[in-house]
């Protein structure tokens, strides 16, 4: 039997949430129920599991479980982007196959969402507009941006370089030395596309939200206790990323990590013209750790995530909210000087999850138990397709797409704690000195 050591708690509302309307969520689990497969998260992962279960086998029964409602959890308060290749993708014969396996997937996931969007009718702000991968500095440009063209261009994927004059006018700000524009990237409210996602599942698919999990006992069949209810299932499939560690998965291959972002008021039309550029972008930048992700939303908003730290307890403070505030009014100012008089209407915080090696968690945990975990940072999508391919795995579907997931399914195993803790704590020090640069 697992004691779950750390449940998901309500950290209040994302920007993404609190600007869409009020949702009722579906009713907690209580009292005894019984299905042929229970997952275990109701982010992306988690639904797109079990809508492919669902489809391909009617007969089933599958239940979903989420410790919180569906949207405000990590899926819900991510940047946005819907990535269709790796930040990076490094060099020599192996990596440049890794990265044609990655497009494949993620395209996939693009493409299986952007169909449900269409299907279902989901309002969630959905642009085909590309992204931006960009560098503040030359040296930033050199490092990152250089290898970057080489090896899209060694995989054939369209991209445009643009210099600084060419950053300016498509995004308004003179900041950037250089930018990778790749057109295949897709944003949106992820709040809203999962909401819509979640309550246009099957038939034979039922959600129980705010319904966490405390106990998974395995006794032939599996259990899991929650607050009020027991659910037993014959197999398990385990989609909480950034919890899997605490359920007892992934344990010293995962790192938790809280990334902090801020949500704009909806520029007046003197703001936008005086910002100018395109209607509609992203921004990733050459360095995540060190520089914000931006993105200028369908509704005239300004996302900003920056400050990514790591958080094995899985928490953090509204102290530490209010310091981030300060500090995103403070570097969001230094950008955009033209919109001194915008107001950041919303800062939070959500949970990703990261290997050593930008590899995942995927496949089976043990018997009847499948799980997937550790997207760094492109949960979107990665996450998307890995619970697509998790449930293929689990129901012995044969999908050619999951030998490219495969190759991106050995994360190593890290020290043990407190040395992670040290390694971690010495190389964010390391990077913000030597990436000051990009800020």
């Amino acid at each position: 039997m697992t004691h779950v050591r750390v449940l998901p708690k309500d950290d209040g509302p994302a920007g993404w949430t609190a600007i869409l309307p009020p949702r009722t969520p579906r009713p907690a689990l209580q009292g005894e129920a019984r299905a042929d497969w229970a997952v275990l998260g109701g982010g992306f992962t988690g639904l797109a599991a079990a809508r492919r279960i669902a489809k391909a086998r009617p007969q089933d029964t599958i239940v979903v479980v989420d410790a919180l409602s569906v949207g405000e959890g990590a899926s819900g308060r991510n940047s946005g982007f819907a990535i269709d290749h790796a930040h990076t993708l490094g060099g020599g014969t192996a990596a440049t196959e890794s990265a044609r396996g990655q497009k494949r997937l993620y395209t996939a996931a693009i493409r299986h969402l952007r169909g449900l969007a269409e299907t279902h009718g989901i309002e969630c702000d959905w642009r085909d507009c590309g992204k931006f991968h960009a560098a503040a500095s030359a040296r930033g440009a050199e490092k990152y941006l250089k290898p970057l063209a080489s090896e899209l261009e060694a995989i054939g994927e369209p991209f445009e370089w643009c210099g600084r004059a060419a950053m300016s006018e498509a995004i308004g700000i003179d900041h950037y030395e250089a930018g990778i524009y790749t057109p295949g990237t897709v944003l949106m409210n992820p709040a809203a596309l999962v909401r819509g996602l979640g309550d246009a599942l099957p038939a034979n698919v039922t959600l129980y939200e705010r319904t966490p999990v405390k106990e998974i006992a395995y006794s032939g069949e599996i259990i899991l206790t929650t607050k009020q209810g027991q659910l037993t299932a014959r197999n398990l499939i385990v989609a909480a990323n950034a919890f899997m560690p605490a359920l007892g998965f992934g344990v010293r291959r995962l790192m938790p990590f809280v990334a902090y972002a801020s949500l704009t008021a909806p520029m007046s039309g003197e703001e936008r013209t005086a910002l100018g550029g395109r209607r509609a972008w992203g921004i990733t930048p050459a360095n995540a750790f060190v520089a914000p992700t931006i993105q200028r939303t369908g509704d005239h908003r300004i996302l900003f995530r920056e400050q990514i730290i790591y958080r094995p307890g899985l928490s953090f403070s509204a102290a530490e909210l209010t310091r981030v505030r300060a500090r995103h009014k403070e570097l969001f100012r230094a950008r955009f000087p033209m919109l001194d008089g915008l107001a950041l209407e919303h800062t939070w915080g959500g949970y990703l999850c990261l290997s050593r090696n930008q590899d995942s968690v995927f496949g089976a945990l043990g018997e009847n138990t499948w799980g997937a975990g550790g997207f760094q940072g492109i949960g979107i999508t990665r996450g998307t397709i890995a619970g697509m391919l998790l449930a293929d795995l689990a129901m012995g579907i044969q999908n050619p797409l999951l030998e490219d997931m495969m190759r991106l399914a050995r994360p190593p195993a890290n020290p043990p704690r407190p040395f992670t803790d040290i390694g971690v704590a010495l190389r964010a020090a390391w990077e913000a000195w030597a990436e000051r640069g990009e800020r």
